[in-house]
């Protein structure tokens, strides 16, 4: 864990040059979430117990099961029946097929599975000039990440305008409110639905948007590349999800754990894969878009950025080695 703290120093100190110094970076703290929840020690279990590492035929999977609509879809995916132990049935099927294929099918069923090791660093991106010197920046993300992007942004001084969707509020307000106010609290909040013309309004006046969605479920909403730019020139796109924004990466789903372990940010025990920490995907992923959304405001640029959390997973873990 020292060198991964080392590495995160690191980064925190490109953020606050970034910043011109108004950041106040703490590599622990940034990791942490520890005020909200009880939680074990990383292991073949993730802190919060709801991510598991599970051997397969030819490797390892770790697999997300927090939500009860994953854990619905156990049967379809490993044939299991409805009434059996959703993890035993996973470690029971798992041990007879390559951990490609327990992907591939997971992928299908809009499951957060991931093969360990498999993302690689992202390649550097290549974004416009004309960006907007003036403007809001608009977080319509959710959970760690993308809201932790959107907390540094307002730290370095921007104004940022928390969109909360009545419909799917964020639900980080309930379970772990300390979390929230430290992510939230210095930025203006909004309850407005997505599909919305007073939302529309402003996004044409945003220069930064940052969210934390599939493109194809934001795409249902009118956000789509196309029309936003066509609105919007100058706009800055941070564009957080767990693989990827285009192609096939697109349609995945994922958390901070299993991405985590999809960008071999973990340790070993022996041969065996262990979680380092909590979600570490998740606050490398939002301290890293900030840095990048820091940099491209004042270089004038703008466009979209698509950072993953299983890409940023691998960069760090590629720091460590």
């Amino acid at each position: 864990m020292t060198a991964l703290l080392d590495a995160v120093a690191e980064a925190g100190a490109r953020l606050v040059t970034a910043a011109r110094g108004r950041i106040a970076f703490d590599p622990r703290r940034a990791l942490s979430r520890h005020d909200d929840l009880a939680l074990g020690e990383p292991g073949i279990w993730s802190p919060n117990r709801h991510c598991r590492l599970i051997a397969c035929r030819d490797g390892w999977i770790a697999v997300s099961l927090a939500r009860a609509e994953d854990r619905d879809m156990i049967p379809a995916w490993t044939g299991a029946g409805f009434d059996d132990d959703p993890w035993e049935a996973v470690i029971a099927n798992a041990a007879g097929r390559d951990a490609a294929e327990m992907v591939a099918n997971s992928t299908m069923l809009h499951l957060p599975v991931s093969r360990v090791g498999e993302a690689e660093p992202p390649p550097l991106q290549q974004l416009r000039g004309g960006g907007k010197r003036d403007g809001p920046v608009i977080d319509l993300s959710a959970l760690w990440a993308g809201p932790y992007c959107g907390g540094l942004l307002a730290e370095a001084g921007l104004d940022v305008v928390k969109i909360d969707n009545p419909e799917r509020p964020d639900p980080i307000s309930v379970h772990t409110p300390h979390l929230d106010a430290r992510l939230n609290g210095r930025k203006r909040r909004l309850t407005m639905e997505l599909e919305s013309e007073k939302l529309s309004e402003r996004m044409a006046a945003a220069r930064i948007l940052i969210t934390a969605a599939r493109p194809h479920a934001l795409a249902r909403l009118g956000l789509d590349e196309e029309r936003l730019f066509a609105m919007n020139p100058g706009l800055l796109w941070i564009a957080i999800t767990a693989h990827g924004w285009r192609g096939e990466a697109a349609m995945r789903v994922g958390f901070g754990d299993d991405c985590a372990a999809a960008g071999g940010l973990i340790g070993l025990e022996g041969e065996e894969p262990r979680f380092m920490g909590d979600a570490l995907a998740d606050p490398l992923t939002g301290l890293t878009a900030a840095t990048l959304a820091l940099e491209a405001v004042e270089a004038g640029r703008c466009g979209l950025l698509d950072v993953s959390l299983a890409g940023t997973a691998a960069t760090f873990a590629g720091a460590l080695r």
